[in-house]
């Protein structure tokens, strides 16, 4: 196990990890792993805390978690015996109850094999990717069996399946693409508008999120038929995760999960679904447009080399009955590429392309850029080609996809959500959609059959009109009007240039922070991860906020059921904030409305002693340059700030005050000119869209 897990296990930080390996001589010493990710023996770590009193009892869901990491099969060969033995805890219980009486581990091992194929067959059909499991691999497994049978019992077989593949998922974000819970409920329930599913294809599956979506969206529908989910993925060792996945959460449907190369080796080609949902790998060259030259899947065109996504779109489009709908979550760049703009226009004219939306930046991995689903209907025989697309922008403020005025942008996914359904509902029932300038709007499909069959919804939606209108404008330009006479007002007095200079640091006494700390005149914490605990939300500070005086914008994680949250360092009023990156002069005074906020990484927060020290004279002089200059230290791409290090006089309470009040009447004029200059810029962009659209006239 890691200094991560011995954490967990001890329900503290992994800074106290580090601590007990220095203090403590007798700490166990690491077993694998490397010099700056050691690893260390369940057994030695759990006698460890123990003897030190730090440790009762390990948690049960903590102690099968550390017999998965630290299995020789490794954690998904792991995972795959613990996720067939609750299957079988589940299906059998009866066989489990015999089973699990042997008292010798050769035993039990040696007869789980048989057991287990039966049970995975019945379940997933022959050729399921569960396979061997055999009496050899399962032999060291004898201590997980009964660990994980015995969790079943507590938690129930399908959410301890849950937490033990999410906390693998967790574990290994750089080798997993995930597909969010909220984009995939959203393209399950776009495929959905026209009557219950009653089979389901997902042919990148990954780790099963779009499939369970789907089977979400049935359970809600009392009507639906009985559900058949199919999926495949190339990695066999996720195939085999996700089909155990399935079958625990999804008792009622038929679950069949193969691993192969879907475009290569398609394991369904018979397959007639009543939707198709994928989240296809984005920009694969290597997708086999070599050797499929002649697949009939290609209806639609021969995809280009670079064009492996319209690949997708076409396989998605060949395993659906007619009227069938797949939804695909998509690059942007797939809407607008020339290499593929000949099969975007057979799409357009067959009628099977009928809408693409626009998704916030955010979204869904990756997240650097704004992603596109399609949703495509598989044209009949009778059914006549449809004569529009719709197109959606579900990303920009107008659309309620991002919050445009607090800094960052952050996701209100149910207006998203709402955005996208709406249209779809709407342009699905009636064949087409009341225009909304900036949000959607139903094309004919002959109009965009140019020379680039530009699909991108930005370039065809009209721009919403100036925010409000002239009135608004007018309104920007009366608050702009006060606030500059408000920082006439502020700007700050300067000394006559024949007044001698006043004594400076060179005739002050000086200490540190870290002098401060250290006598208790102040409070030192760093900003850290933090986790909230459910239902129980906190705002963050980020060092984003601070450095351009914003309201709080971030937030923070929920902490999983089996870690112990957290607790973040909350800010008070009067605190001084400082960022430790980026190597600026900022300090921040926190008042009564950011009060209560969770302090965010790379930000250190000093807690004076009102009766020692004033906020406003301590953040004065922590804003000095050369201040600043003397307490930085420089790595190869950033400049940080060592808070410890950053120096202030040792003056009387009275003359901190003084200085105070001059800090803080700077810190109302600089607020002044930020309120300005925001409002200035605002109105300036409202009178270049306001000519341009022609909501304002010139004169």
């Amino acid at each position: 196990m890691t200094a991560a897990g011995i954490a967990r296990l001890a329900g503290v930080g992994r800074a106290a990890v580090s601590n007990w390996r220095r203090r403590h001589a007798d700490f166990p010493k690491p077993v694998g792993g490397t010099e700056t990710s050691p690893a260390f023996a369940l057994r030695d770590i759990e006698q460890w805390l123990r003897d030190q009193g730090k440790l009762a009892e390990v948690p049960l869901r903590e102690r099968v978690w550390q017999q998965l990491v630290g299995h020789p099969a490794g954690a998904a060969g792991a995972l795959r015996q613990a996720g067939a033995v609750l299957l079988l805890v589940r299906d059998r219980p009866a066989a489990w109850k015999q089973l699990r009486g042997a008292s010798d581990d050769a035993d039990l091992t040696g007869v789980l094999p048989a057991m287990l194929d039966s049970v995975l067959a019945a379940r997933l059909g022959d050729d399921h990717p569960v396979r061997g499991l055999t009496r050899e691999s399962l032999a060291p497994s004898a201590a997980l069996v009964r660990a994980t049978a015995e969790l079943a019992a507590l938690d129930g077989a399908a959410e301890a399946y849950a937490f033990l593949l999410g906390r693998h998922l967790d574990a290994n974000p750089r080798q997993y693409t995930l597909t969010p819970p909220a984009p995939a409920a959203l393209m399950a329930e776009l495929a959905a508008q026209d009557g219950p599913l009653g089979s389901v294809l997902d042919p990148a599956c990954g780790a099963g999120g779009l499939l369970t979506a789907a089977q979400e969206r049935a359970a809600g529908q009392p009507d639906a038929p009985p559900l058949a989910l199919h999926a495949q993925e190339a990695d066999p060792d996720l195939a085999a995760l996700t089909a155990l996945r399935l079958a625990l959460s999804v008792p009622g449907a038929q679950v069949r999960v193969r691993a192969a190369d879907t475009l290569r080796a398609d394991a369904f080609p018979e397959l007639a679904a009543d939707a198709v949902l994928v989240h296809p790998p984005f920009n694969e060259r290597n997708w086999g447009h070599d050797e499929l030259a002649y697949d009939p899947r290609w209806e639609y065109g021969f995809p280009a080399r670079t064009e492996s996504e319209l690949a997708w779109v076409q396989h998605a489009l060949a395993r659906l009955r007619p009227g069938g709908t797949a939804v695909l979550l998509m690059p942007p760049a797939a809407a607008s590429r020339r290499s593929g703009r000949r099969i975007r226009a057979d799409l357009l004219r067959r009628g099977a392309l009928r809408a693409v939306i626009a998704l916030p930046a955010g979204a869904a991995p990756p997240n650097g850029i704004p992603l596109h689903l399609w949703v495509l209907r598989k044209p009949s025989g009778s059914a006549q080609p449809a004569p529009q697309l719709l197109v959606v922008d579900t990303a920009g403020p107008a659309a309620g996809g991002a919050s445009g005025a607090s800094g960052r942008e952050k996701l209100d996914w149910a207006a998203v959500r709402a955005t996208a359904v709406d249209a779809w509902q709407a342009f699905d029932r009636d064949g087409g959609v009341e225009e909304l300038p900036g949000i959607r709007r139903s094309l004919a499909a002959i109009d965009l059959l140019g020379d680039d069959v530009d699909l991108a919804p930005a370039r065809h939606l009209p721009p919403p009109a100036a925010a409000g209108g002239p009135a608004e404008l007018a309104r920007v330009r009366d608050r702009l009007t006060d606030t500059l006479a408000r920082t006439t007002q502020l700007t700050p007095r300067t000394a006559p240039q024949d007044t001698a200079p006043q004594p400076g640091p060179a005739r002050w006494p000086l200490t540190t922070v870290g002098e401060l700390a250290r006598s208790g005149a102040l409070l030192l914490r760093a900003g850290g991860p933090g986790s909230a605990l459910p239902g129980v939300p906190f705002a963050v500070l980020t060092d984003h906020d601070v450095i351009g005086a914003l309201a709080p914008s971030g937030t923070l994680p929920e902490a999983a059921p089996s870690t112990p949250a957290e607790e973040p360092v909350l800010v008070q009023e009067g605190d001084v904030v400082v960022p430790v990156l980026g190597g600026g002069a900022i300090a921040r005074v926190v008042d009564d409305t950011t009060a209560g906020a969770a302090l965010g990484r790379n930000l250190t927060l000093l807690r004076p002693d009102p009766a020692a020290l004033d906020p406003w004279f301590l953040a004065g002089f922590l804003r000095g340059t050369a201040n600043n200059r003397q307490a930085s230290s420089y790595a190869s791409t950033a400049t940080r700030l060592d808070v410890r290090r950053l120096q202030l006089p040792r003056l009387p309470l009275a003359e901190q005050r003084r200085y105070g009040k001059r800090f803080q009447d700077l810190a109302a004029f600089e607020e002044a000119l930020r309120l300005a200059a925001r409002l200035g810029e605002q109105l300036v962009q409202g009178l270049y869209d306001g000519f341009t659209d022609g909501s304002v006239a010139p004169d």
